[in-house]
């Protein structure tokens, strides 16, 4: 069982930066899923982005070129950088890892871009 805890969400302007961190209770390393969802009012869960075991990368098209997921395995940690923030992008995000699926999900983290 592995818990996952994440922070960094707040209220942001739109063109504004945060980063969304994702603590995980034990190693992560070798887990094949590693992602971010979000979750906007109203609206079904959606996937963000994702990073394999070496390191690539895949980003939802709305997100690519502003958003950057990483890892630090060191830390146990996966990290969501997000610049250029838009109202759109407002939400609660999830991070979710597992061996094969998502099987393990954060509590979420409310990131809210407006003026």
């Amino acid at each position: 069982q592995v818990q996952l805890v994440e922070s960094g969400g707040g209220l942001v302007q739109p063109g504004g930066s945060l980063r969304l961190s994702c603590a995980a209770s034990g190693s992560i390393f070798t887990f094949k899923a590693k992602g971010w969802y979000r979750q906007a009012p109203g609206k079904e869960r959606e996937w963000v982005a994702s990073i394999t075991t070496g390191g690539a990368t895949v980003y939802q098209n709305s997100v690519k070129g502003r958003f950057t997921i990483s890892t630090d395995n060191a830390k146990n940690t996966m990290y969501l950088q997000m610049n250029s923030l838009k109202p759109e992008d407002t939400a609660v995000y999830y991070c979710a890892v597992g061996p094969w699926k998502y099987d393990y999900w954060g509590q979420g983290t409310q990131v809210t871009v407006s003026s």
